[in-house]
């Protein structure tokens, strides 16, 4: 789909120029033919190349979770009270705040202006409207029920941001507490060590194993510092172009799901995403097929992608969902159950949600016990930094105050 500017004149020989949305230069012809118009020249619309630049940085767009979510809500809201799609973007570009998000709103409303579809306009910007995002306001507009399909993305999404800032809340404590273990291990063998080193050095005693570990610490930190900043750049580096290989991604998303405590919290959030999401586009009209293509996609995970493709495989040769889903040792048994019993009687969506609702309860206890079943891991860091450094200042003391009783 292409948009084409046109310069045209009508049965009394009046000019008339515009643009149209269309997949070819016959096909604007002809449709300009229809409406009783001569077309005199047709060509695809250039843009300048500042609109190119703007549209380059759209793409890179810094929008937020929450500002796509308080998008979406308002968006709902005006189709919900019958305002026409172009008056309520329009609307919406005026009062959103983020300049790059405004920018994008109003090239969606020129489209939609120049005869595009809604759902068209979103995927011209995939890093802020995602394929599911995109797909359901394709279902949306085909069925005349734009304004539902767009409150259950604003279930979805406000749903998804709830667990996110949950997370983000719940792991806050640890991440201050390891940060000030590590500013203070750094502090400590950067600036308190050496100098007890000089008054031991002066004593003929043999420094213990602690104090000379720090000491060999300070001395890689102030000799090799540069070559440490080198080696997590490198290492950061070679991670990150590891996990975008298909082995490496693989090797990384399996890892994660067996990371103690956040291993089976994740493999819960992808359980209640799939099961939600599976049955939100189905009571919405999706096809099954369409629905694994989407879930598998937006799971986030290789692994799990993979058991949803396989799942897939299975629906299109007639086997249904239970087989692969057995066979992948991922799901739950509720998970399980549930759909066979949906597969029998046909109510999927019903019972898939009833499914999300329950995952979400045992993310939310999980979150809410989060730091409970970490603190022994955090205890056993404290201890082990602790007692390093507490041997490492004292050890020696006791060594020379020994030397001066004899």
């Amino acid at each position: 789909m292409g948009i084409f500017q046109y310069k045209a004149r009508d049965k009394f020989n009046r000019p008339k120029t515009g643009v149209l949305s269309a997949s070819s230069i016959d096909l604007v012809a002809v449709k300009l033919k229809s409406e009783g118009y001569i077309p005199i020249s047709i060509v695809p619309k250039k843009e300048n190349v500042a609109e190119v630049l703007s549209d380059k940085v759209s793409l890179r767009a810094k929008v937020s979770f929450s500002e796509l979510n308080a998008f979406t809500r308002q968006f709902h809201t005006l189709q919900k009270s019958g305002i026409p799609i172009l008056l309520s973007l329009t609307a919406l570009e005026e009062q959103t705040k983020n300049p790059l998000f405004k920018k994008v709103i109003g090239k969606i409303t020129t489209d939609i202006a120049a005869g595009l579809k809604l759902s068209v306009a979103l995927e011209k910007y995939p890093r802020i409207f995602n394929k599911m995002y995109t797909n359901m306001v394709k279902t949306g507009e085909a069925s005349g029920r734009l304004d539902e399909i767009l409150w259950r993305l604003v279930v979805l999404g406000e749903h998804e941001e709830r667990i996110r800032m949950r997370i983000k809340a719940a792991t806050r404590y640890p991440i201050i507490v390891i940060t000030a273990l590590s500013l203070g291990f750094i502090v400590l063998t950067t600036f308190v060590v050496p100098r007890f080193a000089k008054i031991f050095s002066q004593f003929k005693v043999d420094l213990p194993l602690p104090t000379r570990i720090l000491l060999g610490i300070h001395f890689i930190i102030t000799k090799f510092w540069w070559l440490i900043i080198i080696l997590v750049v490198a290492g950061v580096f070679a991670f990150l172009r590891i996990i975008r290989t298909n082995k490496g991604r693989l090797v990384w998303d399996t890892l994660k799901l067996k990371i103690p405590v956040f291993g089976p919290l994740i493999l819960k959030i992808i359980v209640s995403r799939f099961t939600r999401v599976t049955a939100i586009l189905l009571s919405a009209g999706v096809s099954i097929l369409e629905v694994l293509d989407l879930t598998s996609e937006g799971a986030g995970n290789v692994v799990i992608a993979r058991i949803i493709n396989n799942i897939k495989i299975s629906v299109n040769q007639g086997k249904g969902m239970l087989a692969p889903m057995k066979e992948s040792g991922i799901f739950p048994s509720v998970v399980i159950l549930m759909v066979s019993t949906g597969e029998q009687t046909g109510a999927m969506s019903e019972l898939l949600t009833h499914v999300a609702d329950y995952f979400d309860e045992q993310i939310d206890y999980t979150i809410s016990n989060l730091v409970a079943l970490i603190e022994p891991i955090l205890i056993f860091i404290l201890a082990c930094g602790v007692l390093l450094m507490a041997l490492g200042i004292f050890l020696p003391m006791w060594n020379i105050m020994s030397l001066f009783k004899k």
